[in-house]
């Protein structure tokens, strides 16, 4: 690298800190960011702090924070920003490998101004985290194509290591890592398969133990599991299924790189994939992704699931952009101009798009979480009141017992899991799991609103009616409506738990 690149990489490393702390959430942004931050406080994927499979690494390297800043979101958001600036540091080397210096910047100015990219840097999630280890290990592992060797090992402990921080990672990228060894001497290829197993035992025993054995730990994951992602797998639902995850693969990719997603268009014959052995090793690193999120499980809200194939979405988009400014007929100051459109209008879809993963979005649900926390004390104090939180990724229940920890919020549905139905139930920011509904004096329970929109408020009326609108009373405060109803009336809420119907049989929460 020379001084240019140097300072490139200085520049954009810098870009990408200050944008991301600029904007940074300041409140734990999503249901499993709230699991993270538990779980900073008590590791315990059978309750999910965090859910399964744990993320047993992205934990440890969150308490670390934690023990400096003392602030479990901040701590989580650090991660997720120091990620982003390595991000962009591993593409740009790795654009700079494949191409030359031009690509390298149109390569990290994409992920620069990548709306889902900036999003996932200033919240509290780990898909920043995973997209750094993707690209890191896809330079290691190019390098060991390129016949270099010493590679090898250090690659083997990244994959160990991802796979810590999300799990998942290992069925990603370990193809990758597979494919860059097959040329290697069968010496090294053990050597490189030991490593990686070591690595991730490493981690993994001592995850299981802390987790209450393997037990514990597999039941909870496959309770997860059956409930959520084995649900609607390209083995148990209909073709349209996988379709309609398709479509939202192009609909991510399109939040993704924003306007720099129809550079492919301006892409000449001969510049499309210049050279057969990058384009399959770029097949290789982006497949298995894709097919796991096509034929197995996505969901538009967990878009950043994405990001684990960011880096070389970048690096190519960087080259057919160099190719385009390189080879264009247009004079440099319409060049420039279009250039400096579409970062605007990147700009504006981080900052102004109505999606969930947009600024716009954090500022409004902090604002609506600042409204609740003022209003519920004054229907009704922690004695008095039990609150009833949804499975929402943005105020849920998990919300609900995490800012408001001196009330005991339970989670509607119960859950059907390995012990039975039970109620996932929240106290002073921890979680447990419960056959019946928690005893203690209250009187009411209260609704804990979702964001404001058209899909949630049919939602609640279902829910509503299940107690029936004449038991509920509607109280305003802070700003913001609470639907409340007699504690007398809550097993209609949770039919399915045991003993829910006999007066004084609720166990108490601690």
């Amino acid at each position: 690298m020379n001084r240019g690149s140097r300072l490139d990489l200085l520049l954009l490393a810098g870009a990408v800190g200050l944008s991301r702390i600029a904007f940074r959430s300041h409140d734990l942004y999503d249901l499993d960011s709230v699991n993270f931050a538990l779980a900073i406080g008590r590791f315990d994927p059978s309750v999910h702090q965090p859910h399964p499979p744990g993320y047993f690494l992205y934990i440890l390297l969150g308490r670390l924070l934690n023990y400096v800043v003392h602030d479990a979101n901040l701590a989580l958001v650090l991660l997720s920003i120091g990620a982003s600036c390595g991000l962009v540091v591993m593409i740009y080397k790795m654009a700079l490998e494949w191409f030359a210096q031009r690509e390298a910047r149109f390569t990290g100015l994409i992920f620069l101004f990548s709306p889902l990219a900036w999003f996932h840097g200033v919240v509290a999630l780990t898909y920043s985290v995973e997209a750094f280890f993707s690209a890191l290990l896809g330079y290691l592992c190019w390098q060991i194509e390129s016949g270099r060797q010493a590679s090898l090992l250090p690659a083997g402990i990244i994959l160990g290591v991802s796979a810590g921080v999300r799990p998942s990672s290992l069925l990603f990228l370990g193809p990758i890592f597979l494919y860059s060894i097959r040329r290697s001497p069968r010496r090294r290829q053990l050597a490189g398969a030991v490593v990686v197993v070591f690595t991730v035992l490493l981690w993994f025993l001592p995850m299981v133990r802390t987790s209450g054995g393997f037990g514990a730990y597999f039941g909870a994951l496959f309770s997860l599991w059956r409930l959520v992602p084995g649900q609607d797998t390209v083995f148990n639902s209909s073709p349209a299924t996988s379709i309609a995850r398709g479509f939202t693969i192009v609909l991510i990719y399109l939040l993704t790189f924003g306007a720099a997603s129809f550079i492919p268009l301006f892409a000449g014959r001969r510049d499309r994939w210049p050279d057969i052995r990058k384009k399959l090793f770029t097949a290789v690193w982006i497949a298995p992704a894709l097919l796991f999120f096509t034929f197995i499980f996505l969901k538009f809200v967990n878009c950043g699931y994405l990001l684990i194939v960011v880096a070389p979405g970048c690096i190519w988009l960087g080259y057919w952009a160099s190719k385009w400014y390189e080879r264009s007929a247009w004079r440099e100051s319409p060049k420039l101009a279009l250039i400096g459109v579409c970062v605007v209008a990147n700009i504006f879809i981080f900052l102004a798009s109505p999606f969930y993963c947009s600024y716009r979005s954090i500022r409004r649900f902090e604002g609506e979480l600042d409204g609740i926390r003022a209003g519920l004390p004054e229907v009704g104090g922690a004695k008095d009141v039990l609150i009833v939180g949804f499975d929402s990724h943005s105020l849920g229940y998990r919300h609900a017992g995490y800012y408001l920890p001196s009330y005991v919020t339970v989670e509607y549905p119960e859950v059907k899991l390995q012990d039975g139905m039970q109620i996932f139930a929240m106290h002073e920011r921890d979680t447990r799991l419960l056959g019946a509904l928690p005893a203690g004096s209250y009187s009411r329970f209260v609704f804990f609103p979702l964001p404001a929109d058209a899909a949630n408020r049919r939602y609640l009326q279902s829910i509503e009616d299940q107690v029936g609108s004449k038991n509920l009373q509607t109280i305003r405060a802070g700003g913001v409506e609470f639907v409340t109803g007699s504690i007398s009336d809550l097993p209609l809420l949770f039919p399915e738990v045991d003993g829910t119907a006999k007066a004084g049989v609720y166990p108490p929460l601690h």
